[in-house]
């Protein structure tokens, strides 16, 4: 641990990367012009195998910012070579395409002094588009979390937009508890980290909005919807996220039905994506889009929840017959954008 100054907490901001040229520059002049003595936070770039001058840039920066370079293998293994790495009582991470908003630091050291249990933070963010568009989504109050209820892990699957890559910070010990993360996770390594942190310590969700997450062709999940391969791709990685916190969440002690109702959505998005691309029975597109839209929509009036499982049900075989004709839709909602929280619930990674 490094020596504290003006901020009680000493911060490390970890920034994985791959490829981005055009993009790492303001990325990390977000980091630099946060209103913060130099002596409070240090900068660490995991590049993952970039193949363009991304790692060029990144040296400019020398020697405030440290460059590691390692072989391209994905989200999850930068992760793991970063956080080793860390000197900080806090890990700020930021996806190499994004970048901070004024002040950010400072937010975050203040909660994390004023609360010793508090074990990971994650906040409201500005989703930016290339054209200039913006759209904020934000928790509005101040909001606490932890896997350990059913109200709990309730509560954490509607949030999880908020802890994503440029939104999550952890202590430096919770996130050494949680390595290695399964390098199958070329990207969703963020949630994988973010959902065991929250079976282990309490969390909380500021309603600031500290973190502008870029809306662009090359952000890898958001981008994987574009052609079949990366569609497989990406169904591939959520279910092994989805059998990675199967296996690992239960050791964090979060309760037994909170960790049941935690992995339910992961697993429902997997399952959702594998019937769009490969068709299945009419019974399993039911039961998929019934339970994601009970997750999502638990407050409906019933008589809106009837409609729902009553339209399902009856488009539940023209759906699977399309799908298995190779059109890869389940539904109008799936056929016609993101899976359900993906365009809230932003992810990056580098492909290996």
């Amino acid at each position: 641990m490094a020596p504290l100054g003006v901020l009680d907490v000493f911060l490390s901001v970890l920034v994985d990367t791959y490829n981005h040229e055009r993009l790492i520059e303001k990325a990390l002049r977000s980091v630099l012009d946060q209103n913060c003595p130099p002596g409070d936070f240090e900068i660490l770039v995991v590049d993952d195998g970039s193949t363009d001058k991304t790692p060029e840039i990144v040296r400019q920066f020398a020697p405030r910012v440290r460059l590691i370079r390692k072989k391209n293998g994905g989200q999850a293994s930068a992760f793991n070579a970063g956080i080793p790495e860390c000197r900080g009582d806090v890990i700020v991470f930021l996806d190499g395409d994004d970048w901070w908003a004024q002040g950010k630091l400072r937010k975050i050291a203040a909660v994390f002094s004023a609360d010793a249990a508090l074990g990971m933070v994650g906040h409201a963010f500005i989703e930016s588009s290339d054209d200039g568009s913006e759209r904020t989504i934000t928790s509005h109050i101040p909001s606490s979390l932890r896997l350990d209820s059913e109200d709990g892990a309730s509560f954490f699957r509607l949030s999880r937009c908020y802890f994503g890559t440029s939104r999550l910070a952890l202590r430096a010990d919770v996130a050494r508890k949680i390595l290695p993360i399964p390098e199958a996770l070329v990207f969703e390594a963020d949630e994988y980290l973010f959902t065991m942190a929250a079976g282990l310590e309490n969390a909380l969700v500021l309603p600031d909005a500290l973190t502008h997450y870029r809306v662009h062709a090359g952000n890898l999940f958001l981008g994987a919807g574009g052609s079949s391969a990366g569609e497989r791709r990406k169904a591939a990685v959520l279910a092994a996220l989805a059998g990675a916190l199967q296996q690992s969440l239960p050791s964090t002690g979060a309760a037994p039905q909170a960790v049941a109702l935690a992995i339910e959505m992961v697993q429902a998005e997997a399952d959702q994506l594998r019937l769009k691309l490969d068709g299945g029975w009419p019974w399993e597109t039911f039961s998929t889009e019934r339970t994601i839209y009970r997750i999502q929509h638990g407050d409906a009036h019933w008589k809106s929840r009837s409609f729902r499982t009553l339209s399902t049900k009856m488009d539940a075989p023209a759906v699977i017959g399309a799908a298995t004709a190779g059109n890869g839709a389940t539904n109008g909602e799936a056929a016609s954008g993101p899976l359900p929280g993906s365009a809230a619930r932003p992810r990056a990674g580098a492909p290996p």
